[in-house]
């Protein structure tokens, strides 16, 4: 499972004209499943993500995580995550789960967000074609593989 993590100011996704999601500071995250991933995989990432010390504390120093400044998710479904492009020019998505199997693991991913951050989570729609807008923040952008545990 791959996430892409941005910090934001606010963000939201628009899907067919309509706002699907909209969060205010906290952390915009593309999430990519592949075939290998299972609830371990959730688990890891979103303790990273929830504990993860990319916020400022009251002397200006990145030390305190979204837990600490009661912050906001908005999760976005991404399969392009898993992209290979080691041959030609013409990515390939064969490691990307397919839908039979990625969104059960999206919405096990969003229910455990809940869990943890009751009424803060806030989502796109798995497979809908998706306008994402945010306010960066620092910028803070970090990048996160529960494969590759970096």
């Amino acid at each position: 499972m791959r996430a892409v993590i941005q910090r934001v100011w606010e963000a939201s996704v628009e899907i067919n004209g309509e706002i699907e999601g909209k969060i205010d500071s906290g952390l915009l995250i593309f999430l990519g499943i592949e075939t290998e991933d299972s609830d371990d995989d959730i688990d890891w990432l979103l303790s990273k993500i929830l504990q993860m010390r990319i916020f400022s504390d009251v002397d200006g120093k990145m030390n305190e995580s979204l837990l600490d400044q009661n912050g906001e998710l908005l999760v976005i479904s991404q399969f392009t995550l898993h992209a290979s492009t080691k041959k030609g020019n013409r990515p390939s998505f064969i490691k990307a789960a397919r839908p039979e199997m990625a969104i059960p693991l999206y919405e096990e991913f969003l229910k455990k967000s809940e869990v943890q951050i009751p009424g803060k989570v806030q989502s796109g729609i798995f497979g809908a074609d998706m306008k994402v807008r945010l306010l960066n923040d620092g910028p803070v952008t970090i990048s996160l593989d529960s494969k590759n545990k970096e």
